[in-house]
């Protein structure tokens, strides 16, 4: 997956906001640590202002079980 793809669909999770889109926005950051490692995932987070909408934190570690 691309950053700007991955951008592209949190942005939706984000914007909605809801229990299973942040279960959604999990799985999608797994996919990029798996593909593009964790200073892509912090970017996001921090982009995406994510820590206050999902409580995600920069440094944190997502795997797709």
């Amino acid at each position: 997956m691309t950053l700007e793809k991955a951008y592209e669909l949190l942005e939706v999770q984000v914007y909605i906001g809801q229990g299973y889109n942040r279960n959604a926005a999990r799985l999608i950051l797994a996919e990029v640590q798996r593909d593009l490692g964790q200073t892509a995932i912090d970017q996001l987070i921090t982009d995406l202002n994510m820590t206050e909408v999902f409580g995600f934190a920069t440094g944190q570690e997502f795997k797709a079980l």
